[in-house]
């Protein structure tokens, strides 16, 4: 009974991990700030790094692999978050705004 009870869990997270990859998703197709799709983005990696904790939690048999995973992946969306808001501060220097609609001289 335990360990039925122990997967209940582990669906509970990966349910809530789908719901995060689902909004952030949406939010990358919906926004047209450059900062929502950051935050979009950065749903994304939330829901991956909450992936990995639940699936290291209940399934691993090593406890310290799904951990340094959800770190590796937060160390990336901090790389991530200053690249990102470097370029967009470059981009509204520019072209003073930040709708990404409006950029369309940085089409290819």
């Amino acid at each position: 009974m335990n360990l039925l009870h122990a997967y209940e869990q582990a669906d509970i997270y990966l349910i809530v991990a789908a719901f995060l990859l689902a909004t952030g998703v949406f939010g990358l197709i919906r926004r047209r700030t450059l900062i929502g799709m950051l935050i979009s983005g950065e749903l994304i990696f939330s829901a991956a790094s909450l992936n990995f904790m639940a699936l290291n939690c209940f399934n691993a048999p090593d406890p310290a692999a799904g951990q340094v995973f959800a770190l590796f992946i937060m160390g990336l969306a901090a790389a991530e978050v200053a690249i990102v808001l470097s370029i967009i501060i470059a981009v509204y220097r520019n072209y003073r705004s930040i709708n990404a609609r409006e950029l369309t001289e940085l089409n290819g």
